[in-house]
């Protein structure tokens, strides 16, 4: 971000954004940024302190991959940097914020480009529709819930306690309530989800092509890897028997005006606007496997006390108000 103007970085850490050095695309990213109580609720987290990414989505009671969009758009804007270091398991990255104060010239804003989210967690027992063949199941925090193996058991009411879903072939459908109905226009939308093959009991050569559908559109479908269960999940209870599926990979799709994508790689032309969000009370999302699909290997959707990451299915909608259309006239 060499075109902002840093004065005195290392001991007044302010940021100057001056209008004729700065992009337009610039200023509204950092703009975006600090329009989001989440990310100045990050940004407060870090100072004087730095933090990793399961520590801030810990202290700040986020999901793992809420936390990680909004520094996405944090370092994004250069509001903080990071690098990466030794962790528990593995290599971690570690973020530290950059400055005290932003400074902009307010004329030169563009009050219109204000962006808003609304975050909406949805339990994974919590279908409304299903398709479902077994092996197939349910298990809660503390027990198999019902008969395993029983396509019935997915209309019962049981079923909300649910904490890990699975089945070898069908789908789910969700109904989140649409905070962008009759009001503001939807920007972008993300889903995100812990998921992973299905093998009767586990299998790590086990590969699946799970679709996910919005508002009766195909985003993708996507081919998991595996059903895992080399190592138990962090968040998998005693209980649970080391020999079934463990823990699934937090998978994030993301739909706005230039097409969807799927943990930040393009899949698909499907745009915001094409799923139609103002036109209906409730978002209809629907994950599963097709019975002509090329690896039929079933799925398991992690709730956030299996798997691990502690999140149910979380959707996060960006929405601000409607741009004005751009006229032109013919000479």
């Amino acid at each position: 971000m060499q075109n902002f103007d840093r004065q005195a970085r290392n001991q007044t850490r302010t940021l100057v954004v001056e209008n004729e050095l700065v992009t337009h695309e610039h200023r509204i990213a950092i703009a975006k940024a600090l329009a989001s109580a989440p990310r100045l609720r990050i940004l407060q987290y870090l100072v004087p302190k730095i933090g990793s990414l399961s520590e801030i989505a810990r202290d700040l009671d986020m999901p793992i991959a809420t936390a990680s969009l909004h520094l996405s758009n944090l370092e994004a804007a250069g509001l903080v940097s990071s690098q990466t270091a030794p962790g528990k398991r593995g290599q971690q990255r570690i973020y530290t914020r950059l400055y005290d104060t932003v400074v902009f010239n307010l004329p030169e804003l563009e009050q219109s480009d204000a962006v808003d989210h609304i975050e909406l967690t949805m339990p994974v027992g919590a279908f409304v529709d299903h398709e479902v063949s077994a092996p197939c199941g349910m298990a809660g925090a503390d027990s198999v819930i019902g008969k395993l193996d029983d396509p019935l058991l997915f209309y019962a009411p049981e079923r909300f306690k649910a904490q890990l879903v699975w089945l070898s072939q069908g789908y789910l459908k969700y109904r989140f309530p649409n905070p962008t109905y009759d009001r503001d226009y939807p920007k972008s939308l993300q889903l995100s989800l812990e998921i992973c093959s299905e093998a009767a009991p586990s299998a790590l050569d086990w590969q699946s092509d799970i679709f996910l559908e919005i508002n009766g559109l195909r985003i993708s479908a996507w081919t998991c890897p595996s059903d895992f269960s080399d190592r138990r999940g962090n968040l998998t209870p005693g209980w649970w028997p080391n020999w079934n599926s463990q823990y699934g990979l937090l998978k994030v799709w993301q739909v706005d005006d230039e097409g969807s994508s799927l943990d930040g790689r393009p899949v698909s032309n499907v745009t915001i606007a094409d799923l139609k969000l103002r036109e209906r009370p409730f978002i209809a999302v629907r994950i599963g496997v097709d019975d002509h699909a090329e690896n039929r290997g079933g799925m398991n959707i992690f709730g956030r006390g299996f798997g691990n990451h502690p999140q149910d299915i979380v959707l996060q909608i960006d929405y601000g108000p409607q741009q004005s259309p751009i006229c032109a006239t013919a000479g």
